[in-house]
C-alpha cells in the first residue's frame, strides 16, 4: 500500500552523526558517535571501546525507523532519547544507608531514562514467597537511587513528620506499602502518571492532535475532574531518610513494582514526563508449583511520545544440571504468552500494545540464570587463561538463542567481561575456589544479561560493575533509541546529553557501570 505523502520515514542518521574515521587508523583515532544539538567531547582509544563503537556504526546504517504502528494526522518525525539499563541480583542483602551505587549508577551518566531492575531484594524464604510481601528493602533501594540521581535532599525544606509509631511503650518503625514510599519520588506532590492520557471520544473532536496532545499527564489515575494531591512526607524506615523530592528534582520516579524478590524501578527526566502514557505493569510468577513470584517477571509498559516501550526484569529457573536451561526457556516462553496488559486507552481506534512483542521497543533484562555447559575445571581453565571467546561458545543462552528455542530474533551486545556470577562473600574470588564441597560448589557464569528487540534500537555499551555487596556483579548497558515525535512536538524536546564520547562507555580500567 502506498503511504501518505505526508508521512516521512527516518532513520538514526538523521539525528547521530558518525565521525568516518577507521578504529584501526591510529593518527585519527576511534570514531565518536555525535547527537544533534551537544558539546564536543572526545573519544579514547581503548581497543574493547574501539570495536564497541565500530559494531555501533555498522549496526547505526541498517537502522530505518519503524513508524508502521501509529498513524496520525500529523506528519511524525524521530528523535534520539538514550536510555540506562542496569540489572543486578543482590543476594537477599539489605542496602545499608549511605551504600554507594556507582558501579550500578555512575555519577557521569545523564540518560533520558533509567531502567533499574533487581533479583532478590529479600530473601527467597517460605515467609517471603509464601506469606507478606516485605517492601522495606524496595523502599531503600528507592532511597538510594533517588539520591544516585537528584542528589542530596535539601534538609531546610524537608517536612519533618515521621511515621513513627509506639506500641507497648516501644518505639518501632511502621512498614509502609511500596506505593506510600514511591509517592515521595514523583512529580507534582505526589500526583501519579495517568495510565491513558488521551482526550477521550467524547471531547476528541476539539482536539486536533494525537494521543499526547494533553500536557497534564501526571495527574491521578481517576478520570474525574478532582486531582489527588497528596502531602509529601519524610518517612524514617530503618534508618534510612525517604525524603519527598524537591522542585529541583532531575529525573522523577513513575513506575515501581516489587515481587517477592523481583524489583523494577523506572525513572525518566523531568522534562520528558509530561510525554509518558498507557503507563501499565503486568506480572507473571513462574516459581514454586509454577506460578508462585520467587521466580518470574515484572514487565513495565508506557508510551513516549508516539513510541511504545516494554520493560521487561526477570529472574529465570535456577540450576545448572543438564536440562535446567529448557526450565529457563519455558519461562521465557510462558512469560511472552501470558503477559498481557489491560487495556486503558480511552480512544476505541488507538492501537496500544496488549502483548510484550507488540511493542516498538522491548528491552528484558535480568537474572537468567542461564550457565556455561562446562565442567568447573574447564572453566576456571578458561577462565585463568582470559580465554573469553571459547568459554563463551559454551554459555547456554548462546546457544539455545543460535539453535531458535529460546529469545529468536532478538538482541545481545558483545559480552566482554567476565562472569557475573557467582562471587564468595565480600570478595573478587569465585565461590568455587572456597567452596568445602562439590555440592556447593558452582561454575562461574554469565547469569546476568540484557538483551532487546525491536527496529530503530543501538546498544552503545554493555559493561559490568565490580561492588561486591552481592555474589553477583551488576550488569548495564546504554542504549539510544529512535522515538516517534509530532512535528509541532520536536522543537520542545531538550537534549542536552546526546552526545556520546567512547568515555562515556567505559572508564579508564574499563569495570565500572
Amino acid at each position: 500500500m502506498k503511504k501518505d505523502s505526508r508521512w516521512r520515514k527516518f532513520s538514526l542518521w538523521n539525528i547521530i552523526r558518525i565521525n568516518d574515521n577507521h578504529v584501526g587508523n591510529s593518527s585519527k583515532g576511534t570514531p565518536s558517535v555525535e547527537f544533534r544539538g551537544s558539546p564536543h567531547f572526545s573519544t579514547s582509544s581503548s581497543p574493547a571501546v574501539g570495536k564497541s563503537i565500530s559494531e555501533t556504526d555498522s549496526q547505526v546504517a541498517s537502522m530505518v525507523f519503524n513508524d508502521h504502528l501509529y498513524r496520525a494526522p500529523s506528519t511524525i518525525t524521530s528523535e534520539a532519547i538514550r536510555i540506562f539499563v542496569a540489572t543486578w541480583n543482590v543476594g537477599g542483602n539489605t542496602p545499608h544507608e549511605g551504600l554507594s551505587l556507582s558501579d550500578f549508577l555512575p555519577a557521569d551518566d545523564h540518560s533520558d531514562i533509567y531502567v533499574l531492575g533487581f533479583q532478590e531484594i529479600v530473601p527467597l524464604n517460605a515467609g517471603n514467597v509464601l506469606v507478606i510481601e516485605d517492601n522495606e528493602p524496595a523502599a531503600k533501594w528507592l532511597s538510594l537511587i533517588n539520591q544516585a540521581l537528584n542528589g542530596a535532599a535539601d534538609t531546610e525544606t524537608d517536612i519533618e513528620s515521621n511515621t513513627e509509631c509506639t506500641s507497648g511503650g516501644a518505639l518501632f518503625f511502621q512498614k509502609l506499602p511500596l506505593q506510600a514510599v514511591s509517592k515521595t519520588f514523583r512529580t507534582e506532590q505526589g500526583r501519579r502518571l495517568r495510565a491513558c492520557n488521551c482526550p477521550s471520544e467524547e471531547t476528541r473532536k476539539y482536539y486536533r492532535e494525537s494521543c499526547f496532545s494533553c500536557q497534564h499527564a501526571h495527574i491521578n489515575d481517576s478520570d474525574s475532574e478532582e486531582e489527588e494531591e497528596e502531602e509529601a512526607v519524610h518517612y524514617s524506615i530503618s534508618g534510612f531518610s525517604v525524603r519527598p523530592t524537591s522542585s529541583k528534582q532531575k529525573y522523577c520516579l513513575i513506575a515501581s513494582k516489587q515481587m517477592v524478590g523481583i524489583f523494577v524501578t523506572v525513572w525518566v527526566r523531568r522534562e520528558l514526563v509530561q510525554y509518558i502514557g498507557h503507563l501499565r505493569v503486568a506480572c507473571i510468577g513462574r516459581g514454586i508449583m509454577g506460578y508462585l513470584g520467587n521466580k518470574g517477571c515484572i514487565s513495565v509498559s508506557m508510551s513516549l511520545h508516539q513510541t511504545s516501550f516494554c520493560f521487561v526484569c526477570s529472574h529465570l529457573a535456577s540450576g545448572e544440571k543438564g536440562g535446567d536451561e529448557l526450565r529457563r526457556n519455558s519461562d521465557v516462553s510462558e512469560t511472552l504468552k501470558h503477559t498481557q496488559f489491560r487495556k486503558v486507552c480511552r480512544r476505541a481506534r488507538r492501537r496500544i500494545p496488549v502483548k510484550i512483542l507488540e511493542h516498538d521497543h522491548v528491552i528484558w533484562l535480568g537474572d537468567l540464570n542461564y550457565r556455561i555447559s562446562l565442567s568447573y575445571s574447564e572453566t576456571k581453565k578458561l577462565l585463568e587463561d582470559n580465554n573469553w571467546d571459547e568459554l563463551f561458545e559454551k554459555d547456554q543462552l548462546k546457544i539455545e538463542r543460535e539453535a531458535g528455542r529460546v529469545f529468536k530474533g532478538w538482541n545481545e551486545g558483545k559480552i566482554y567481561f567476565a562472569p557475573t556470577y557467582k562471587y564468595s562473600n565480600n570478595s573478587d574470588t569465585y565461590a568455587g575456589e572456597s567452596a568445602t564441597s562439590k555440592k556447593k560448589r558452582r561454575t562461574p557464569a554469565w547469569c546476568d544479561r540484557i538483551l532487546w528487540n525491536g527496529d530503530g534500537i543501538v546498544q552503545l555499551s554493555y559493561i559490568r560493575g565490580e561492588s561486591k555487596f552481592s555474589d553477583h556483579r551488576p550488569v548495564c548497558a546504554v542504549f539510544v533509541v529512535e522515538v516517534g515525535v509530532n512535528d509541532d512536538r520536536s522543537k520542545n524536546l531538550t537534549a542536552p546529553n546526546m552526545r556520546v564520547g567512547a568515555e562515556e562507555i567505559l572508564n579508564s580500567r574499563g569495570a565500572s557501570c
